[in-house]
């Protein structure tokens, strides 16, 4: 559901070392959904504490973010408000997607 951005940048790879001493804004939602998704114990449930909490996303955050800041960088986490209502379309259209395939 992006934007299209590469119509009017170039993509260029680059190392962690570019960044140093630089503050990067990061996707909190995605990032938050990448860690649910892929952090999970042996039997695939997702990492969770004592009183059965998932906190999957929570290590994540904190092994990144050390990352990140050991490596000299700044990051910020950014989250989105409500989205503008022309993506409404999209958004109604995405859900009608999903609905059908869970079905």
């Amino acid at each position: 559901m992006g934007v299209q951005i590469s119509n009017i940048m170039e993509r260029t790879q680059i190392e962690l070392d570019n960044l140093v001493n630089k503050t990067i804004a990061i996707d909190a939602y995605n990032t938050l959904y990448q860690f649910l998704s892929s952090i999970r114990q042996p039997d695939g449930t997702p990492l969770m504490d004592s009183a059965g909490r998932v906190t999957s996303h929570l290590s994540g955050l904190f092994y990144r973010t050390s990352k990140f800041v050991e490596a000299g960088l700044m990051p910020i986490f950014v989250f989105d408000g409500k989205p503008p209502a022309f993506k409404n379309v999209k958004i109604d259209k995405g859900h009608g997607i999903r609905i059908q395939k869970i079905a």
